[in-house]
């Protein structure tokens, strides 16, 4: 089931360097806009997902339509999206052969994380990679 463990995270985190940003927006004033701008400044190789600005870029991110356009796979999938819509990128995730789900804060899917769990992916839920990279002391 979904990590809540410190020294889990920070091996997630401080290990797992290709990122799935699903959900990501152009505009500053969305929460995944910062998100994808931190990981990208934190040296990460970010692909932006979304669907309505693929070809594009966010914050240097390649943008692409889905996450079968990202290869080679990414090995975290960061999921911006309600409750419900999480479930079918989990599942998304699951088929691209992710080694982690990440549901962002205030986006909890126990039916979908139960799926991911069973897939052999790691689960976090509701938390923030921004919070919990500086948190950590995994700043760089």
């Amino acid at each position: 089931m979904a990590i809540n463990d410190e020294s889990e995270i920070r091996e997630l985190l401080g290990q797992k360097r290709r990122i799935a940003v699903v959900g990501a927006s152009p505009n500053p004033a969305r929460a995944s806009n910062g998100v994808l701008a931190f990981l990208v400044a934190q040296g990460h190789n970010v692909i932006a997902v979304n669907p309505g600005h693929a070809g594009t870029t966010i914050h240097g991110a390649p943008v692409v339509a889905t996450l079968a356009d990202v290869e080679p796979p990414a090995e975290i999938v960061d999921i911006f999206r309600n409750s419900d819509d999480a479930g079918s990128a989990v599942d998304e995730a699951i088929v691209h052969g992710a080694k982690a789900v990440w549901m962002q804060l205030g986006v909890i899917n126990d039916a979908a994380a139960k799926r991911a769990d069973a897939a052999g992916l790691v689960v976090v839920m509701d938390r923030c990679p921004k919070i919990e990279i500086p948190r950590l002391g995994l700043l760089r």
